[in-house]
């Protein structure tokens, strides 16, 4: 069992201490401030609380975090690159410039000090070649503060925030996509009551990524993709994933799709047995019952 609070019980905390009401909202501002304990006052726009919260706040945040990762410029580098990047070890390493020893040895201080945990396979990957670890964070906000806080330092401590605010517009649109992707394992696994699920994650080798990848006590396969853009989830994406498990060697059982804006009525029509659609009001059940004993204790300085 993790030592450390799943994303789910954080996204319960976060949204049962600051009175959630607006899914969408909740997401956007837990992609930000997540897993910190502070109090959000949803009223005000995004923009303003990065600003008020944490760029203002930035020397004391700072000095915070380097007390966990010992002002470490080499771990620093490598939470960068990850926050940044594809999540991969071994591209961290490059992306970062590291050896692969001073790597993994940076990456192990890590994980044993709270800042990331490894993402497990849950198949080996088809391909001959090493296939890379993936890593995430923990917390939402330390891959926010270190995929666009962090690298701008110089500037936020002249209170320069220019950098910031572009980087922030330039990632902005997709930064919820992996919150979204973690909220919807949280739903499949509520999904499968009869043959529950005891192992999700995802799937990648050096041809092939798969979003979601589940096996049930019974051995039986669940793969799945999310959609995160304006269109319709349609036929298309489900041939797609398909595709890319029989590429994986995966015989699957169940397949899943996730669309945040909708199906098409064709892929409305394959759904039975064999396909599984979900939606935010789906990710909305997983905020049912909240109360009191939702609301993780948390040491962090309030800001």
């Amino acid at each position: 069992m993790s030592k450390h609070p799943t994303l789910l019980q954080q996204f319960r905390s976060f949204c049962f201490q600051n009175s959630i009401t607006d899914l969408d909202k909740a997401i956007e501002y837990f992609a930000v401030f997540g897993g910190m304990g502070w109090d959000v006052n949803m009223s005000k726009s995004l923009d303003f609380l990065i600003e008020k919260k944490i760029l203002k706040n930035y020397k004391y945040i700072h000095a915070d975090i380097t007390t966990i990762t010992k002002s470490n410029n080499i771990h620093h580098l490598l939470l960068t690159a990850l926050a940044t990047g594809d999540r991969r070890e071994h591209s961290a390493f490059k992306k970062a410039n590291v050896g692969r020893n001073v790597g993994e040895n940076s990456i192990d201080f890590l994980v044993d000090n709270g800042l990331l945990i490894i993402d497990k396979f849950i198949e080996k990957p088809v391909a001959d070649d090493e296939i890379s670890e993936k890593l995430l964070f923990v917390q939402p906000f330390m891959r926010f503060w270190f995929s666009c806080i962090s690298p701008y330092y110089k500037g936020i401590k002249e209170g320069d925030y220019k950098e910031v605010k572009e980087r922030w517009i330039h990632i902005q649109e997709g930064f919820c996509n992996y919150i979204l992707e973690q909220l919807t394992m949280e739903i499949v696994k509520n999904s499968f009551d009869e043959d529950p699920i005891e192992r999700i994650g995802s799937y990648w080798d050096k041809n092939v990524e798969i979003d979601i990848l589940a096996k049930t006590k019974s051995g039986k396969m669940i793969a799945g993709l999310c959609k995160y853009s304006k269109a319709k989830a349609g036929k298309n994406e489900f041939a797609k994933l398909k595709e890319n498990c029989k590429r994986a060697e995966l015989d699957i059982d169940t397949f899943v799709i996730f669309s945040k804006n909708k199906f098409s009525n064709e892929l409305k029509k394959e759904k039975g047995e064999n396909l599984k659609l979900f939606s935010l009001k789906n990710i909305l059940t997983l905020l049912e019952e909240l109360n009191q004993k939702d609301l993780l204790v948390n040491t962090n300085k309030r800001y």
